[in-house]
């Protein structure tokens, strides 16, 4: 089709604002999908998707839509995730569009990631079409979701489309939106073909599948084409779109949105953002998005340790489908070979883990997450630390310097003394609140990325009951007091409950550990020492008691010294035992301590 009836475009919005079901129903007004194959959230093909009503991937789809003027017109529509966590997906999506549907819920009004995906979408210059969905609930307030879209996003209300996914109210006005306001794509003039690639999975007959947007010229199958970062010359063997099961076309044109298949069989072949050129008069490369550091660490172990390689070719897939997500092998004393992986966010990590269980049915143990600490050398040398096992002896540090992310917490106002004392909990500073309507405020803070690992968005939806919600960004380094903790059984350091944590929490980290530790260690003969420890000091002690065989059964009568006598006996036994005993800490007591 002719680059003048193509429209590219996305949808943005906050974490169920409603772009999936937008998406579904405008693949059933443009009759990309029949009545009867109809079903909710569509486009969220994973199982975890439906489960937990979020979208995790980005879905590019490609729909012909008859406008009224009487032009058909085809209309690519990538649906993106709205969490903070996949917000890679989000701006990798968008690389591939010239605009962007924003939606906006009407009962909800703007939220903190809606700010953030607007500034998104206006770094890569889209225009956005402004949606403000869901006015069929009967506590929607459209008039003051307008108000918010002028006062915090400087967007004109007038601009702004009513619209209800659910019930199907708006959906030809959205269209012709589209059709109207979003820019036809243009070419980029140079000399030869330029795609962009801004996704990929793994098939297992047709290798690595790439989602492309082309930018100049044609793409079809049995053209050679050259990868700009890996250099490799390829043949492609079939070029097609979504809709939303992926058909095969005769070729892409200048604008088109879809997918190619080469002859590329290892996922390291290709790149995110790799540019797709003729290799006889190859075009410069296209500006694609910015590589992605990852902000948390975790250990990814097989619980069967036979399961390594099975699980490193199946982390590779992974990593394919999900450019975020970074790994290299470390191995541990206690859980022998393994991964050393990076994500995003606490919520990228979980879904990562889910995915390796359930589409690569592996069976698998993560380590207690972590953060990347810069520790500077008493030598003055400066060395990076994102596992507690590489931690350096606290006499050669001079500094250690701890990443920090600014937050910004947009809750009611009944719950901003709970939102500040829980900031204050995990040692960060509020720097400015905002008002942004009758009923709520937004709170910048600045605090340590460490501290919102685990339970702090969690907590923050608690206290809020449901009504608060967060994003946040790096914000450089700052130094800080941190220690390493490390956890000793029967006097032997475990490398794998070891944790770097800031001096003011270590003891009641190390209770924490140590409670946790004597419900699962199994009782030996002896008295088994569980401690807390930061260097020599011990700051927190368990003792799981012994077990006790019963020697005195076997005097019935008699002068008691025979039975302390064998009592005696018993004790230089176990002492004995004590001075050449090591602990097994069974596989189960790990699981168990990693996920508490």
């Amino acid at each position: 089709m002719d680059a003048a009836h193509i429209r590219n475009f996305s949808i943005i919005a906050h974490i169920d604002h409603g772009k999936t079901t937008l998406s579904d129903r405008l693949l059933h007004r443009t009759g990309t999908i029949a009545t009867r194959d109809m079903e909710a959230q569509l486009l969220d093909s994973m199982d975890l998707e439906r489960e937990r009503g979020i979208t995790i991937k980005a879905h590019p789809v490609t729909m012909l839509y008859k406008a009224k003027n009487g032009e058909t017109y085809e209309l690519n529509l990538i649906d993106t995730p709205g969490h903070v966590d996949f917000s890679y997906e989000v701006s990798r999506s968008l690389a591939a569009c010239e605009g962007a549907l924003l939606i906006i819920d009407a009962a909800q009004g703007v939220e903190a990631q809606t700010v953030a995906n607007v500034h998104l979408a206006s770094k890569q210059n889209l225009l956005i079409i402004p949606v403000i969905n869901k006015i069929d609930l009967p506590h929607a307030n459209v008039p003051q979701a307008l108000q918010q879209l002028e006062d915090i996003l400087a967007i004109p209300a007038e601009l702004a489309l009513l619209a209800s996914a659910k019930e199907g109210i708006g959906i030809e006005e959205i269209l012709e939106a589209v059709v109207a306001r979003i820019p036809a794509p243009k070419g980029t003039g140079a000399p030869s073909l330029q795609a962009l690639v801004f996704d990929s999975y793994f098939d297992t007959y047709k290798g690595v599948v790439s989602h492309v947007r082309v930018f100049n010229g044609e793409l079809k199958a049995g053209q050679s084409v050259k990868l700009l970062h890996s250099g490799k010359t390829v043949e492609v063997k079939e070029v097609g779109s979504f809709n939303p099961k992926p058909y095969v076309r005769e070729k892409l044109e200048l604008g088109e949105t879809g997918y190619i298949t080469a002859n590329i069989k290892s996922p390291a072949e290709i790149k995110m953002g790799d540019t797709i050129t003729d290799p006889r008069n190859p075009s410069p490369v296209l500006t694609g998005f910015k590589e992605i550091h990852p902000m948390v660490f975790s250990g990814i172990y097989p619980i069967n340790t036979a399961d390594y390689e099975h699980l490193k070719i199946n982390i590779g897939k992974l990593q394919l489908n999900d450019s975020a997500f970074v790994y290299q092998t470390e191995s541990s004393v206690a859980l022998g070979f393994g991964f050393r992986c990076g994500f995003l966010g606490l919520l990228h990590l979980e879904i990562v883990q889910e995915r390796l269980r359930r589409e690569y049915e592996m069976d698998i143990i993560t380590t207690y997450p972590s953060v990347v600490y810069k520790v500077t050398m008493t030598d003055g040398t400066l060395k990076e630390v994102d596992n507690p096992a590489f931690h350096p002896d606290a006499t050669f540090i001079e500094r250690i310097e701890e990443p920090m992310v600014k937050a910004f917490v947009i809750c009611p106002n009944e719950n901003i003394g709970d939102i500040m004392a829980l900031l204050s909990e995990k040692r960060g500073s509020a720097e400015h609140t905002e008002t942004l309507d009758a009923r709520r405020v937004m709170i910048t803070s600045r605090l340590p990325l460490n501290e919102i690992l685990i339970d702090f968005h969690d907590r923050i939806k608690s206290m809020t009951r449901g009504f608060g919600s967060m994003d946040y960004e790096e914000d450089g380094y700052q130094e800080s007091e941190m220690v390493k903790l490390d956890m000793l059984v029967n006097a032997e350091p475990v490398d794998a409950f070891s944790c770097l944590v800031h001096r003011s929490k270590a003891e009641s980290r190390g209770r924490a550990l140590a409670a946790k530790l004597k419900e699962v260690i199994p009782k030996q003969q002896y008295v088994v020492a569980i401690q807390a420890a930061i260097g020599g000091k011990v700051v927190a002690r368990e003792t799981v008691g012994a077990m006790r065989k019963d020697v005195t059964a076997k005097c019935y009568g008699g002068d008691i010294s025979r039975k302390r006598k064998l009592l005696e006996k018993q004790k230089e036994g176990k002492k004995r035992m004590k001075a050449f005993g090591s602990v097994n800490i069974p596989q189960e007591a790990f699981i168990e301590v990693l996920k508490a």
